[in-house]
């Protein structure tokens, strides 16, 4: 059982002999995932390509996404519902290998879960869902960690230098793809925002025959005062015709 310091940092030559190694299969995996990523909508898709790429380039049983946000922590992808319960799990317990590799931006490998001592009630847990062995790999993205990539083998001792190295190649992929989904995602959302304020300022300035500055002076007052986010503002003024009270 490992845990390394937090930036990832996995052996280059480990790295390189991954890559380089015998099965060819593998770097068409990679290829493949380059593009299913690069074709996913939005972050929900990303991971979840992510985790179904996990059970063809690792040797995991199963395999879940655990993303960062603002507040916290969610879970993005799993490819079996015991990965989510083994999540939420550790969220509501507040410890676990999974909230260390969150908290310390570190890879966190538990080769024999039975014999763990650092979360004596999550080993039990485990133990008794049948699961040996499990990897926790963050995800960077421009010194940002965007969440992590859990991989769980049914028995202890299953993953090797190899398939570390793999799943740092995998986290890789995905940290950047994900990054780059949610600020798609929140261009997006500032675009229709912006189209939501447009429309309620029109509708203020047809009414009480207002120029733009007015309208929209009348709708941040009116976002300030009932603590609503201006694009609110204007969706409840789109859909009743009303300003909140």
């Amino acid at each position: 059982m490992t845990e390394h310091a937090s930036a990832p940092a996995v052996d280059q030559q480990v790295l390189q002999g991954a890559l380089d190694g015998p099965e060819p299969l593998l770097a068409t995996v990679f290829a493949q995932l380059a593009v299913e990523l690069h074709d996913a909508d939005g972050v929900e898709e990303t991971v979840d390509a992510v985790v179904q790429f996990a059970l063809q380039a690792e040797a995991c049983t199963y395999a879940g996404v655990m993303l960062t946000t603002h507040g916290g922590w969610e879970i993005g992808a799993v490819t079996d519902p015991l990965v989510a319960r083994i999540y939420q799990e550790q969220i509501d317990s507040g410890e676990g290998p999974l909230l260390a590799a969150l908290t310390n931006g570190s890879t966190v490998y538990v080769a024999d879960v039975a014999t763990e001592t650092r979360w004596p009630a999550w080993s039990r847990r485990l133990t008794s869902y049948g699961v040996g062995s499990v990897l926790h790999v963050p995800m960077w993205a421009a010194e940002q960690l965007v969440g992590v990539l859990s991989l769980y083998n049914d028995s202890a001792d299953a993953f090797t230098a190899d398939d570390e190295a793999i799943a740092y190649i995998l986290a890789r992929h995905a940290s950047v793809a994900v990054a780059s989904a949610r600020d798609g995602e929140t261009m997006t959302a500032a675009v229709d925002a912006r189209k939501l304020v447009g429309q309620a300022m029109g509708i203020l300035m047809e009414r009480f025959d207002l120029d733009e500055s007015r309208a929209f002076e009348i709708l941040k007052r009116y976002s300030q005062d009932t603590n609503t986010k201006l694009r609110d503002v204007a969706q409840q003024l789109i859909d009743t015709r009303k300003l909140p009270q």
